[in-house]
C-alpha cells in the first residue's frame, strides 16, 4: 500500500462501520480516526454509540471523547486535529484510516477548507434576527439569488450553513461556493480512498431501530439525564436523543414516545447522510447484507486497496 495513502470508511448510522473499521484495520496496518462530530465528546458515550472499549484496545482509536460537552466545537477545529493524526501515523509507517458518518468533516479534509477570514459576529446576529422576523424561507431564497451554486449544496432546513454562506458573502463580497474552489485538502498530496457502506433501506431501518433499544438497555436514560443537567454547547446539543428525551423528562409524552421520536430522527439523519455522500462522485459504494459478517466485508475492501 502507498505510504501516503488515507483511507476513509464512511455510511449511515448503524450500517456497520465500527466493526467493518476495526477488522479492515487489522488487514491494513492502520490505526483508525474518528470522523464523527459527537463522538468528539466526553461523557457521551451511549447518546453517540462510541466504539466499545474492547474494539478500540484492538485498534488505536484517536480523536473519541476528548472535548467536554461545554465546549464548542467546530470543522477548523477538527480539521487542524485530524491533520496532525494523519501525520503521526504515518510516521508509524501505519494507514490512517477514518471511520464515521458526518459528511461535512471528510470533505474540509479531502478539499480542505476555504481560508477567507469571514467571521463577523454581528453580521451573523443580524441575520439570525432576519431569521427570527422573515422565517428560513426568506434567508434561503436570499442566498439562492447572491449565491446559488451554494444553495444547491445546502439543503433549504439547514440554517446554520445558510446564514455562514451569507455571512461571507456579506463580508467579503464573494460568494462562499467561489472561495471553496480556492481550499487544498489532502487529495493534493495523499493517495485517497473513500468507501461508502449502504444497505437495503428497511434494513437499515431496523438496524437502527434495533440500536436504540439497545441504547436505552446500556443506560441512555441515566447518561441522557446527567448530560441535560449540564451547560451543555450548542453544538453537543445536536446529538440526536438529548431533545427527545428532554420532552420525556419535561413531562411532555412518555417514554414510549421518546423512544419512537429518537428512533424517527435517527432515520431521518441516516437519509441525509445517504443525500450528502451521494453527491460525492470519488466515493466507491459496498452494499452489504445485514448478515454479513464484519470481517467478510472487511476482506472485500482489502482487495480493493491492493
Amino acid at each position: 500500500m502507498p505510504l501516503n495513502r488515507v483511507v476513509f470508511l464512511v455510511g449511515p448510522t448503524a450500517v456497520g462501520k465500527t466493526r467493518i473499521a476495526v477488522e479492515l484495520a487489522r488487514k491494513i496496518n492502520a490505526e483508525i480516526i474518528s470522523c464523527d462530530s459527537m463522538q468528539i465528546y466526553k461523557g457521551m458515550d451511549i447518546i453517540t454509540s462510541k466504539p466499545q472499549a474492547f474494539l478500540r484496545k484492538k485498534i488505536k482509536h484517536h480523536l473519541i471523547g476528548m472535548v467536554l460537552p461545554k465546549e464548542e466545537y467546530n470543522v477548523s477545529k477538527y480539521r487542524q486535529e485530524a491533520l496532525r493524526k494523519i501525520r503521526e501515523i504515518i510516521r508509524k509507517g501505519k494507514t490512517p484510516l477514518f471511520c464515521g458518518g458526518t459528511g461535512l468533516y471528510v470533505s474540509i479534509l479531502i478539499d480542505g477548507i476555504f481560508k477567507a477570514r469571514a467571521q463577523n459576529p454581528a453580521l451573523r446576529k443580524k441575520l439570525y434576527r432576519q431569521l427570527e422576523k422573515y422565517g428560513r424561507d426568506y434567508l434561503y431564497k436570499k442566498l439562492k439569488r447572491l449565491d446559488h451554486k451554494a444553495a444547491e449544496n445546502i439543503h433549504p432546513n439547514d440554517i446554520k450553513r445558510t446564514i455562514r454562506a451569507l455571512e461571507v458573502f456579506e463580508a467579503t463580497g464573494k460568494p462562499i461556493s467561489g472561495l471553496q474552489k480556492e481550499r487544498e485538502g489532502l487529495s493534493k498530496n495523499y493517495d485517497i480512498k473513500i468507501f461508502c457502506l449502504n444497505m437495503e433501506r428497511s434494513a437499515l431501518y431496523k438496524r437502527i431501530d434495533g440500536r436504540v433499544d439497545k441504547m436505552f438497555r446500556a443506560g441512555l436514560l441515566k447518561e441522557a439525564r446527567r448530560l441535560l443537567k449540564k451547560k451543555l454547547s450548542k453544538t453537543s446539543r445536536y446529538a440526536i436523543g438529548l431533545n427527545e428525551l428532554a420532552g420525556y423528562f419535561e413531562g411532555k409524552y412518555d417514554l414510549a414516545e421518546a423512544k419512537r421520536l429518537i428512533k424517527r430522527n435517527s432515520r431521518h439523519y441516516a437519509k441525509r447522510q445517504l443525500t450528502w455522500f451521494r453527491k460525492d462522485k470519488r466515493i466507491q459504494w459496498f452494499n452489504i447484507q445485514g448478515k454479513d459478517a464484519s470481517a467478510k466485508v472487511a476482506g472485500r475492501l482489502w482487495k480493493e486497496l491492493y
